[in-house]
């Protein structure tokens, strides 16, 4: 963040300094008292168990300033601001410093998929520009505003992702990040539990491109039937990606290729050949949004594909281990993504068993059981030879899969450690072990014991 003053900082928030000097500056915001510098906002944030003002005195031993909406009056030689909400406060900043910036900047949300296509679509833009985009799983209420600030002003473009759980969080989003390029991965069921349907969560994430200017664009997943049954509420240039034949960016001839995922992209009459080395056809969508975007912005497909040809992304980890192959997706889940990962584990080369270890799928309201059902039977379609699940919940996902094919040999476990000490004993030469279920499952506890 550029220099702000106290003062400043006052006026956009709506502010009372309690004490300290208004013209000292402040260069980025705070959440960890522990991490606080002589140059930053400390933003105490109450949360379900902790309530951050109690780390007030210790964070500012290090200098800096800080919100607070529990003081009236306060006497030290740091600044003390009073707020009616400091995450609120945190966000007016975030949101008058965003307007201090101008270069475009390129917003990613969707129910499954916004990391890896943040990510592949930074990597398309490098072929051209000096880019910006969101860090770890900052794309939150608090993350967005932490993300924004890390901006210097120097890039020329950003790609920030938003996420969202519940009804008026994406367009208090919005208006901070004001995109002029929005991108929608796919509405799927994940925080259904919050917000009642999936149109729901279609009409919330949508709130993302409610200021998109005419010189701006808004990209859309053309093989997603709910995107393309709310698109008329959507205002301004509209591009869609897919493997549908009315998609702009279409994709065709998808396949695996010595461990690669390979397709023919084609784009208003021309076509190139893309190599990834990840795998999926969900990785092929999120890779057309990229050119979606990086072509909106002016870069040359040939340019970009290049970027994609040591592309691995951070979320789905494929081990190549001395005697077997573990596919670490344990990060999250939800239905599409467990049938995103279950497609991978089937087509990918393996001299062994294909072995599914999956675990509960949470926040998924009152069909958890038939979501959990619908991923049993999709996996029992698919080529996997054995599954074990992790949960009172995906015990129905074990019993659904045995129920549609009977071949799949299977085991449901309730404890984790003895899941664990079952693989161990189990997994051969030449396996491929997929792990994936949601991050409260702790599935990524197993997966540490057999990569490392």
């Amino acid at each position: 963040m550029r220099p702000i003053t106290i003062k400043q900082i006052v006026e956009i928030t709506g502010g009372t300094l309690l004490c300290g000097n208004e013209m000292e500056t402040i260069q980025d915001f705070c959440i960890d008292s522990r991490k606080m510098a002589k140059d930053m906002l400390f933003v105490p944030i109450i949360g379900e168990r902790v309530d951050g003002h109690q780390f007030i005195e210790s964070a500012l031993k290090n200098g800096g300033a800080t919100l607070t909406q529990q003081h009236e009056e306060k006497e030290d030689i740091h600044p003390w601001i009073r707020v009616e909400n400091t995450i609120e406060a945190m966000q007016k900043i975030a949101k008058w410093y965003r307007m201090q910036m101008k270069f475009p900047v390129v917003a990613i949300t969707g129910s499954v998929g916004k990391t890896t296509t943040r990510e592949m679509v930074t990597r398309a833009l490098e072929a051209k520009y000096t880019v910006f985009h969101t860090e770890g799983n900052y794309n939150s209420q608090a993350g967005v505003p932490l993300t924004i600030a890390r901006m210097t002003g120097e890039e020329e473009v950003a790609v920030l992702e938003a996420g969202m759980s519940q009804f008026g969080e994406m367009s208090a989003l919005e208006e901070m990040i004001r995109p002029d390029i929005a991108v929608f991965t796919n509405i799927g069921v994940a925080h259904i539990e919050n917000l009642g349907t999936q149109d729901n969560i279609c009409k919330e994430k949508m709130e993302l491109a409610k200021h998109i200017t005419e010189k701006g664009a808004i990209v859309l997943n053309g093989d997603d039937p709910i995107l393309m049954a709310h698109k008329e509420q959507l205002k301004g240039t509209i591009i869609t990606y897919g493997t549908g034949k009315d998609c702009d960016y279409r994709a065709t001839n998808i396949r695996i290729e010595q461990g690669k995922t390979k397709f023919t992209c084609s784009y208003q009459g021309e076509s190139f050949e893309i190599t990834m080395d990840v795998l999926g056809e969900h990785n092929v969508l999120n890779a057309l949004s990229a050119f979606a975007v990086s072509g909106w912005l002016e870069i040359p497909m040939e340019q970009v594909c290049h970027q994609f040809e040591a592309f691995e992304g951070t979320r789905q980890k494929i081990y190549s281990l001395k005697d077997y192959t573990i596919i670490d997706d344990t990060y999250n889940a939800s239905p599409d993504s467990m049938k995103a990962s279950i497609r991978v584990l089937s087509e990918i080369p393996c001299n062994g068993r294909r072995i599914a270890v999956l675990a509960d799928m949470l926040e998924l309201g009152e069909k958890t059981e038939q979501y959990h059902r619908e991923v049993g039977a999709f996996l029992a379609e698919n080529n996997i030879e054995e599954l074990y699940t992790y949960g009172t919940l995906s015990a129905y996902l074990l019993e659904e899969a045995k129920k549609t094919n009977s071949t799949i040999k299977g085991k449901s476990f309730m404890d984790r450690e003895q899941l664990l000490s079952f693989l161990k004993g189990h997994i051969q030469k030449g396996d491929c072990m997929l792990l994936k279920g949601s991050n409260g499952m702790k599935l990524s506890e197993i997966s540490k014991q057999f990569v490392g």
